[in-house]
């Protein structure tokens, strides 16, 4: 049954004749069938579905959303409160791949633990595609659980219910007593041990969708859309305004007046766009710690509904970490990117001078997304926003045919070979781009390719195709000895 769904990708976006013709090449090279077509299948995936993981402090998110990913990454610490970069992380379950909303990453009592713990919730079903709702089952049902269930049932997205802390059968009576929530079955589960969650994510795989319900672009001629991300305070409700042409967004000097993501249709240049605004948390001084971890849920959430990041930063200031924090957001989340300076009518020579040598050194990673020097305020160059988001939506969904982009791989190798390690000198044999919205190559090589001579290859590839606007995702391939053959 799941086979019939997957045929329409399973080549990526390589045509049938383009793909017969790629299958060839790789035989030539002694590459296995399946394995080449496991790598192209990888690559070209569309937009991944996501699920979000929520529940109260201490119920072990953090744990489980490890046991999910399958790797340390999430911060676990006894304390609540431990804030940290990432939110969402990739994962792959029984060869199905998706992402993971964390909320584990931040809890605080000054709102009133129930008001955090909505909030959070908020913010990351808001994202998904299907939530997994994790209840102590050696507590019960708590009064905040019971809010969150409300929470669920408003959004109407698909719940599974994750009773933790079941650490054998005598505790599975516990995870009966969850029945009484009203989301169906839950399902037993010890995050810390592992036991259950295979389970659990059988039935997660059941819920999730495909693709994610927000499919991209003009195929469904909806309006793009676009996430106006930055730190604070930046500006990003005042541009909205000026974009808009008049006040819709509450604007206050205060950091972080906006709370609810706000949805705005704008017709800019002729076209209507969608504009989600992101715009800062409301910012308490006891709250400055959990804020920040609220600011980058929020973005992450806004950005995984758009298809372009336009990222404000505040030209009159020194480039800080948490812009390049959220740089790294939009890169990791695979979107078109555009970086809008604000407040450019208040520099003088002096910090113009410093700003160039700070984004030289600072912002060097994507020195290829278009950028625009903007004024919120007075609303100066605000025309020149529309043609680098075009652009950068363009570059988004390049797609160059396999033949074409053999015969400039074919020229780039030798002409600029990779250095010889250890005797032996990778070559990249052929390669082919197997996904857009960003672009994504797989490349075939006899040896592994090391990290600076990738970036090398993409940084050609960008010359030669241009590419302005979007990350590229690149992952290669070494080919095994034949001797090895299974």
């Amino acid at each position: 049954m799941d086979d019939q769904i997957h045929t329409g990708d399973e080549h990526g976006e390589l045509g049938d004749a383009e793909y017969a013709e790629f299958m060839e090449l790789a035989a030539q090279e002694g590459f296995d069938a399946d394995e080449v077509e496991g790598a192209i299948g990888e690559a070209g995936h569309g937009p991944l579905p996501v699920l979000a993981v929520v529940g109260r402090p201490n119920v072990g998110k953090s744990t489980l959303v490890n046991r999910i990913i399958g790797r340390r990454e999430a911060v676990v610490e006894d304390r609540p409160g431990v804030t940290r970069d990432r939110v969402t992380y990739e994962a792959e379950w029984a060869g199905r791949r998706f992402k993971v909303v964390d909320t584990g990453g931040w809890e605080q009592d000054v709102l009133g633990i129930d008001a955090s713990v909505a909030a959070q919730a908020e913010y990351a079903i808001e994202a998904a595609d299907a939530v997994v709702f994790v209840v102590d089952a050696t507590v019960g049902a708590t009064d905040t659980d019971e809010a969150v269930v409300k929470l669920l049932r408003r959004a109407g997205k698909p719940v599974v219910l994750c009773a933790n802390k079941v650490d054998g059968p005598s505790s599975e009576a516990d995870a009966a007593m969850l029945w009484s929530l009203g989301l169906g079955e839950p399902m037993p589960v010890s995050a810390l041990h592992g036991r259950g969650t295979g389970d659990m994510l059988d039935e997660v795989l059941k819920a999730l969708p495909e693709a994610p319900a927000q499919t991209f672009g003009a195929a469904l001629g909806g309006p793009r859309r676009i996430a106006l991300i930055g730190r604070p305070n930046v500006g990003k409700s005042s541009l909205l305004n000026k974009v808009a042409g008049e006040e819709r967004v509450v604007v206050n000097e205060l950091a972080g007046t906006t709370r609810d993501p706000v949805d705005e249709l704008i017709e800019l240049g002729g076209t209507t766009w969608k504009f989600v605004d992101t715009a800062g948390i409301r910012k308490r001084v006891h709250l400055q710690e959990g804020a920040d971890y609220y600011a980058s849920l929020r973005t992450a959430a806004a950005v995984e509904k758009a298809e372009v990041a336009v990222i404000l930063i505040d030209a009159s200031e020194s480039i800080s970490v948490q812009d390049q924090r959220i740089i790294t957001m939009a890169v990791e989340a695979g979107r078109a990117m555009v970086i809008a300076f604000n407040k450019w009518d208040n520099l003088d020579e002096e910090r113009r001078y410093y700003l160039e040598r700070e984004i030289e050194t600072e912002l060097q990673q994507i020195a290829w997304a278009p950028r625009v020097n903007v004024s919120a305020r007075t609303g100066r160059h605000m025309e020149k926003l529309v043609p680098a988001i075009e652009t950068a939506l363009a570059g988004w969904e390049t797609r160059i045919p396999t033949g074409r982009l053999n015969a400039f791989l074919g020229e780039l190798v030798a002409a600029h070979p990779h250095p010889i390690r250890g005797g032996k000198q990778p070559r990249i044999l052929f390669g082919t781009q197997a996904g857009t919205k960003p672009p994504r190559f797989v490349l075939f090589a006899s040896g592994f390719l090391e990290a600076g001579y990738r970036r090398f290859v993409e940084r050609r590839l960008r010359e030669e195709f241009g590419f302005e606007g979007t990350p590229i995702h690149m992952s290669v391939r070494v080919r095994e000895k034949r001797g090895k053959k299974k």
